[in-house]
């Protein structure tokens, strides 16, 4: 299958992942999602969509249920590359509506339990979920063996985030669950 091809999609939402070719192919989500037509993979930043909402790890808003129209309309976009090289990705300029994911916890075997260090299939799960589109995460997240234990690390986080009207609402929620944290560093304020 070519980078740039149009895989049949299980569901409605597009989804589209700029694809660095940095990690090992056998473990790499991004391609596995492209493999179970889930995703079309892209290896040139132009052949993003223009309107999508853009996983952007340095993005100043959060991603927020608001945005819930954007991503049944024009669908995501994810970044698969180191986090070096997504800074240089994003100076040049990807098309779309930049979006931070809020604080959630790794399920994947490399970084389980790691705050923030999420697969591109994670990333575009949760993006999902909040943005109401709970059964496609679900069924996205099903074709890895551990995609469960994301959910299941997540499952307050995410129910709290879904609530949240805006990016501010977002932001105050994750800064309530950080001062928890740290008044309480023995009881685990994520389950």
């Amino acid at each position: 299958m070519q980078p740039e091809s149009e895989p049949k999609q299980p569901f409605s939402i597009k989804i589209s992942i700029y694809h660095a070719a940095q990690d090992d192919p056998k473990k790499n989500t991004a391609l596995r999602l492209n493999r179970r037509g889930f995703a079309r993979i892209v290896t040139k930043i132009k052949f993003l969509p223009k309107r999508a909402v853009v996983l952007n790890p340095f993005g100043e808003i959060a991603l927020s249920p608001a945005d819930s129209e954007r991503v049944k309309q024009f669908g995501v976009v994810a970044l698969d590359c180191s986090w070096e090289h997504a800074q240089k990705v994003m100076g040049e300029h990807v098309r779309g509506t930049s979006r931070c994911l809020p604080i959630l916890i790794a399920g994947n075997p490399v970084n389980y339990g790691k705050l923030t260090k999420l697969t591109t299939a994670e990333a575009i799960a949760a993006t999902l979920y909040i943005t109401g589109f709970k059964d496609e995460a679900k069924k996205m997240l099903d074709i890895f063996s551990w995609g469960h234990a994301f959910f299941e690390l997540n499952q307050t986080l995410l129910d709290t985030y879904i609530f949240a009207k805006d990016s501010t609402e977002i932001v105050k929620m994750q800064n309530n669950i950080l001062k928890r944290k740290k008044r309480e560093p023995a009881k685990e304020v994520f389950e």
